[in-house]
């Protein structure tokens, strides 16, 4: 996410927040960005800062980390260190803020793609469907769409393509016209009221089947997917060479996304060349040949850690 903690102090200053995010696959992430004592380094996904506070741990009084973090509760996580610069924005915009702070390169790049748990447990947030809320989701409070506004205002072809790309749902045709049906009566504006409207068409598992259609919700609500593209194609040129980008994912499309990337040095496969039946080479070394998972430990400790995959590479 060189610093020896010397004292209580520092082992203070860098002591994880309770309860805001426990950070997955630590050790691995902190091992695959190979850090270097006097580099920079930037954390695309701040959160509890549970990843920061490693990279901090090996970085010297010359090194630099920067964190971005577009949820302003993020801002209170941020230690009292003079070689963190917070940048309160999406990472999307990652080459626009490092050329602000005068860094056209860096050493290493990290992203949690995950969704910190303080989100998930923060009932008026409107993440989690184990609260009653606003349909809110967004994590930069500052823009305007909300869940409520995407459920009121989509074309029931447009539900359906969120809820069968984001959330796997198995019905998501019959979930679209419902909600279309259903706002007729009525707009959406809670969870349980939306909830409750769904409830006649709940496929198996209540709790999987909400968990699924929130997540989908989550994404297109933050325009998840086109904020990990516009990150990921500015990464390359953002890294020197030899150094790393780690990046872990909790959803098949993110992980496809990467992988591409890491692979062809673009989010889309490139086609075959038709003259020299070649492709052209990416500019990064592949570190994790297979995505690294949680190991038995990690699992038992951190349920939420099971669909986490990391990928490492290198600038060539």
């Amino acid at each position: 996410m060189g610093k020896i903690n010397k004292n209580e102090e520092d082992q203070q200053s860098t002591t994880q927040p309770v309860n805001y995010h426990v950070p997955v696959l630590l050790h691995e992430t902190i091992e695959g960005l190979n850090i270097k004592p006097d580099a920079v380094y930037v954390d695309c996904t701040f959160g509890g800062g549970g990843h920061s506070r490693e990279i901090l741990k090996k970085l010297s009084d010359k090194g630099k980390l920067i964190v971005f973090d577009q949820d302003e509760d993020a801002r209170k996580n941020v230690p009292d260190d003079n070689r963190i610069i917070f940048v309160a924005q999406n990472f999307r915009h990652l080459q626009k803020f490092l050329r602000l702070h005068k860094y056209n390169q860096v050493d290493g790049i990290l992203a949690d793609l995950g969704v910190s748990s303080h989100q998930f447990d923060e009932a008026e947030r409107g993440f989690s469907t184990r609260f009653d809320a606003a349909l809110d989701m967004r994590m930069d409070n500052r823009q305007q769409t909300t869940a409520a506004d995407i459920l009121n205002n989509y074309s029931e072809a447009q539900l359906h393509k969120i809820f069968e790309k984001y959330g796997e749902v198995t019905n998501s045709k019959t979930l679209a016209k419902t909600i279309v049906e259903q706002r007729m009566i009525a707009a959406f504006k809670t969870i349980n009221v939306f909830k409750q409207g769904m409830q006649a068409i709940v496929k198996g598992n209540p709790n999987k089947y909400f968990a699924q259609v929130f997540q989908a919700l989550r994404i297109e609500v933050n325009d998840e997917m086109g904020a990990l593209e516009d990150m990921l194609q500015q990464a390359i040129p953002a890294l020197k060479t030899g150094g790393r980008i780690a990046v872990i994912s909790f959803h098949s499309l993110e992980d496809r996304m990467v992988k591409n990337i890491f692979k062809h040095g673009a989010v889309q496969e490139l086609e075959v060349d038709d003259v020299y039946g070649t492709r052209q080479e990416s500019p990064l070394r592949i570190i994790s040949k297979k995505p690294i998972t949680a190991g038995a430990a990690e699992l038992k400790m951190n349920p939420r850690s099971r669909s986490a995959k990391l990928r490492v590479a290198e600038k060539k």
